[in-house]
């Protein structure tokens, strides 16, 4: 059973392109049938971007992220399990034995989310028995991106099949009788200003990629990554997040919204305190050799690309660059090989999991206006028009 807890902490790091990690498949390993997917996923969430409450949509599917990783780290510092952000919610794979703690602290994340945000975050959980049952694949390796980020690398279509079936069966789970998991936020941070590109002529990108064909993901996605890195360069001339443009919102109302979110009440002394510091930061992360090396770091440990069977990224480029991309997209889609969904939009947005400064901090990024909502809203529509042919 140790082997199984330690399943995703022992995969090898592979250092090597993206584009060639996913030429060999005999580097992915498939999910213990003794672990279980966790989603969760804001109801109505496209309904709450267009009403522009984007910012609290991704607060939310961040702070359940964070939640969970806070409940882990209570429970057993060493398990280590793979997750993604998906802007309206999140995806957890995770040892059986883990899943009735952390569905109790995210029901209690939940009850917070519809009082605070009044937002409605659901939460639900499938086994990966059965998904196998369903002769259906969770194959799963790890991308070593620079010396600061590692990311899970998901190939087959298990996480769609979970997330079709929790979404259709989604009932409400009440916390555990005897457990008070109380709510535990601690390192949510959201203070960063919208992040513009690097130049003036360049947009930023939300594009999802489905692909069902669980015998031609690898290759189809290989193609893809191979003409993002073709047009729009390696991961660092794409990145959206440049250290040259973060900047620090010193606002009271950005501290506010994050103390509300992570408290659940007004706090003065969060309230000034956190606002001294950022505004201290503000001068820190520009003229000390510590705080650029601070920010160069958050450029690297920004998460801008997940494979979770789906291809989820966040770039910058410019209009002719997406029109090339759209040029392979279209080909890929009119042959029936994939689905896409794109989102332009002017910048990115990126909420924390700040466990401390020095190495262990987490940044996720979208894109404004709804970033991966929007993207999705067209992948939806595409694949409601495919079954009404």
């Amino acid at each position: 059973m140790k082997n199984d807890l330690d399943f995703y902490k022992n995969i090898y790091k592979n250092r090597l392109p993206l584009t060639e990690l996913l030429k060999d498949e005999s580097l992915f390993s498939s999910v213990p049938k003794n672990w279980s997917i966790v989603i969760t996923d804001i109801q109505n969430s496209t309904d709450a971007v267009a009403k522009g409450f984007h910012n609290n949509v991704n607060l939310c599917a961040t702070g359940s992220i964070i939640t969970v990783l806070n409940t882990l780290k209570s429970i057993d510092k060493s398990i280590e399990i793979p997750y993604f952000f998906g802007g309206d919610g999140s995806t957890f794979i995770m040892p059986d034995t883990l899943v009735k703690p952390i569905i109790s602290a995210l029901n209690n994340y939940s009850t917070h989310i519809a009082k605070t945000l009044k937002l409605n975050l659901r939460v639900g959980f499938i086994k990966v028995e059965q998904v196998y049952n369903n002769n259906i694949t969770l194959r799963i390796t790890k991308l070593r991106h620079n010396k600061y980020l590692t990311t899970p690398v998901i190939l087959g279509n298990g996480i769609k099949y979970a997330e079709r079936f929790i979404k259709n069966s989604f009932e409400v789970i009440p916390n555990i009788k005897g457990q008070n998991i109380k709510l535990n936020l601690e390192g949510m941070e959201c203070r960063w200003d919208e992040i513009l590109p690097d130049e003036s002529s360049k947009k930023v990108i939300c594009l999802l990629v489905n692909c069902d064909d669980e015998n031609k993901q690898a290759e189809i996605f290989g193609t893809i990554m191979n003409e993002i890195n073709y047009i729009f360069g390696d991961l660092d001339n794409r990145n959206p997040i440049s250290a040259l443009k973060l900047k620090l919102n010193t606002s009271l109302d950005k501290i506010r919204k994050e103390m509300h979110v992570k408290l659940g009440k007004h706090q003065n002394n969060y309230l000034i305190n956190n606002w001294l510091i950022t505004i201290f930061g503000k001068y820190y992360f520009k003229f000390f050799k510590a705080g650029k090396a601070y920010v160069y770091k958050v450029s690297q440990l920004s998460d801008t690309i997940m494979l979770d069977g789906s291809i989820n990224t966040v770039i910058s480029g410019t209009e002719k660059q997406i029109n090339r991309l759209q040029i392979l997209l279209d080909d890929l889609e009119s042959n029936k090989k994939i689905i896409y969904g794109l989102h332009t939009t002017h910048a990115s947005i990126m909420s924390c999991y700040i466990q401390d400064r020095k190495e262990k901090h987490i940044h996720f990024v979208d894109g404004t206006e709804g970033g991966y909502t929007s993207a999705a809203i067209f992948v939806k529509q595409k694949i409601k028009d495919l079954a009404n042919l």
